[in-house]
């Protein structure tokens, strides 16, 4: 398991969710708490900035997405949540709960767009879009601010490292012990969001799995947190038990 995570919990009862796949793996996703847009241009051009595409992967709708929408009843003042998937975004339900806090939820599969979501039409796009196939271990949310990529024209220039500049993270956990992993990843998705004032990406490696890049990193125990941007690295071993902890561990530099 290797997974980067730019992640942040959802702060309000009503809300809409959308997350992007790639035929790789990678996922890009965005929490609208105003509900006014559903952002799928603005995913596929936070592909196109962070993966250094020729064009905007609008291939990739509506194939793999999957989309979440939580409101209150009105009459019951009790929450509701449709939450669904296509077929190639199901098998990264965890993921998904993790990204918008919605514990275990079951998310319902859509087969609609059968033609669209072809095998043989996804793959005639592969040769265009080798990038796509490939996993760069990403996942990364976007920001109401790179809303302006869509706006800002095709310029190779425009990325999101210059919108936002993010935190970089890498957390090694043992993949043998996943009750530890899910807790740590839930704490994470919390502490950071609130401990930092802009956007972070988190990595994750299983160090089962990607022993040299453990070894590489010096990380003799699990779970081990390293803060790789900004610089000073700092690192934090073991479970940490409060967002206090955490922030004067991470403080700024």
């Amino acid at each position: 398991m290797s997974n980067t995570m730019r992640v942040g919990p959802v702060v309000s009862t009503s809300f809409k969710g959308i997350a992007l796949f790639t035929p790789g793996g990678d996922c890009v996703y965005c929490i609208d708490e105003r509900k006014r847009a559903h952002w799928h241009l603005d995913l596929c051009a936070a592909l196109q900035s962070h993966l250094k595409l020729a064009e905007p992967p609008y291939f990739l709708l509506p194939c793999f997405t999957a989309t979440v929408d939580r409101w209150v009843n009105p009459t019951t003042q009790a929450p509701v949540t449709v939450a669904e998937a296509y077929p190639r975004a199901l098998p990264f339900q965890p993921l998904l709960n993790a990204l918008f806090g919605l514990d275990n939820l079951q998310w319902q599969p859509n087969y609609s767009s059968a033609e669209e979501c072809s095998v043989a039409l996804i793959e005639s796009y592969r040769p265009t879009f080798p990038q796509l196939w490939l996993c760069h271990d990403l996942v990364i949310g976007v920001e109401k601010a790179t809303a302006t990529l869509k706006d800002a024209g095709p310029s190779p220039e425009v990325s999101l490292d210059v919108l936002m500049q993010p935190h970089r993270f890498k957390l090694f956990v043992s993949g043998t012990d996943t009750t530890a992993t899910e807790q740590m990843l839930r704490f994470l998705h919390t502490t950071l969001e609130a401990t930092l004032p802009g956007a972070y990406i988190l990595q994750v490696i299983d160090v089962t799995t990607n022993p040299n890049e453990a070894e590489a990193a010096n990380v003799s125990a699990t779970p081990t947190l390293i803060q790789v941007f900004p610089e000073p690295v700092r690192r934090v071993v073991g479970n940490v038990l409060s967002q206090a902890q955490m922030m004067e561990l991470l403080a700024a530099r």
